[in-house]
């Protein structure tokens, strides 16, 4: 039922209408008792500290949502309650609930993103957590309708720019003025940028400094993963100010699906798309040659990603996808030879060969489904 109703639901738009979601929301605010709301706002890295955070809450015994996007096999990912991804029957549930509680006239003006966000807003109804990821915005993301009780800033890049900006620090303004409380700023790679940024709009707000603590625990993830880490445990150890309970101690962590994920002995995957996400993984793969599985939406700076990539690529393998949104395959190519760049159509995986599949969620999605591999 969910689903055939978001199948006709806007999933891209060209302008961000903030007035509907609000007039949305103040009508369901009477039916939910929100719980305490942590919002994760940033350009790469929102859904790994995310669900961090949330699996520690969960683990610590506290009732948690945790509200992501976009998903890569299943809608039930976006909306993950104790440890789980939200059941079929608990999804069709509640919309049914929705329906009936918000007028028509604003459930037809309502995008996809915008609807299912108030769909999590509904299931958080007496929790004690929910952690919003916002989308692609700040200050206009859906998920700032709620008034946020911490926000968690993740790495911020170069991306969305027809909506966010065209800087760093135009996108880190936007992104920070959903801020309404308490802030924990990640680590950066654009520090200078980001803290001119941080210095301009959130100099009256209360900022929890940073702390290194994966270190410490001795886990074995991505250096970037790392980073995520601490920022989810950093925000446990704001929150344990306020609840003397919580405990990081003998800390068990999910797998992040699709987030530098190896998936076989030879077989890594990413769901990142943009520059920011390609350095960290040529970090990851330094003095390494890898066949990039890979294809893009027409919109990222793909000549960018690829050249950043190109010191770890022995080749680049193009993924085809049904989607308008991608870039054409000539172009795609014509790219690769301008880089230098060996490029031919994706074929079959072979066991000698150390492979890397990223470009965006769509990417990886469509490997999993052509290699036959469930989450």
């Amino acid at each position: 039922m969910l689903k055939s109703f978001l199948n006709k639901k806007t999933l891209f738009y060209n302008k961000i209408d903030y007035a509907v979601i609000s007039e949305a929301w103040n009508i369901l605010s009477d039916f939910v008792n929100l719980p305490f709301v942590i919002h994760i706002v940033g350009t790469n890295g929102k859904g790994s500290t995310g669900r961090f955070l949330a699996h520690i809450l969960s683990q610590n015994g506290y009732k948690t949502l945790h509200y992501s996007s976009p998903h890569i096999i299943n809608f039930n990912e976006r909306i993950w309650i104790n440890g789980n991804d939200c059941s079929n029957k608990e999804l069709d549930k509640t919309h049914k609930k929705l329906l009936k509680i918000l007028p028509k006239n604003i459930i037809d003006k309502l995008t996809y993103f915008e609807y299912t966000t108030l769909l999590a807003l509904l299931l958080s109804n007496n929790l004690d957590y929910i952690v919003l990821e916002a989308g692609l915005g700040g200050e206009f993301d859906a998920t700032n309708v709620v008034k946020n009780d911490l926000t968690l800033i993740t790495t911020i890049g170069l991306d969305h720019t027809e909506f966010l900006g065209n800087t760093i620090q135009k996108i880190a303004k936007t992104k920070m003025r959903s801020c309404n409380k308490t802030f924990i700023l990640g680590k950066q790679i654009y520090k200078k940028e980001v803290l001119k940024a941080k210095n301009k709009v959130l100099n009256q707000k209360n900022e929890i400094r940073l702390s290194k603590f994966s270190n410490s625990l001795n886990i074995n993830l991505p250096k970037y993963l790392k980073d995520n880490l601490d920022l989810a445990l950093s925000a446990i150890v704001f929150l344990k100010t306020k609840n003397k309970k919580l405990k990081i101690k003998n800390l068990k962590l999910p797998t992040v699906f699709g987030r530098c994920q190896k998936i076989a002995k030879n077989i890594t995957i990413d769901v990142g798309h943009n520059p920011l996400a390609a350095k960290v993984l040529y970090n990851e793969f330094n003095g390494q040659k890898i066949i990039l599985i890979y294809n893009s939406y027409k919109d990222k700076d793909i000549k960018l990603v690829l050249k950043i990539l190109k010191p770890i690529i022995k080749e680049v393998q193009i993924i085809s996808i049904n989607d308008k949104r991608i870039i054409n395959t000539n172009n795609l190519i014509s790219i690769c030879n301008d880089l230098d760049i060996s490029v031919k159509k994706f074929g079959k995986i072979k066991e000698k060969n150390k492979y890397l599949v990223f470009g965006s969620f769509k990417v990886v999605e469509e490997f999993l489904k052509r290699e036959k591999i469930e989450k």
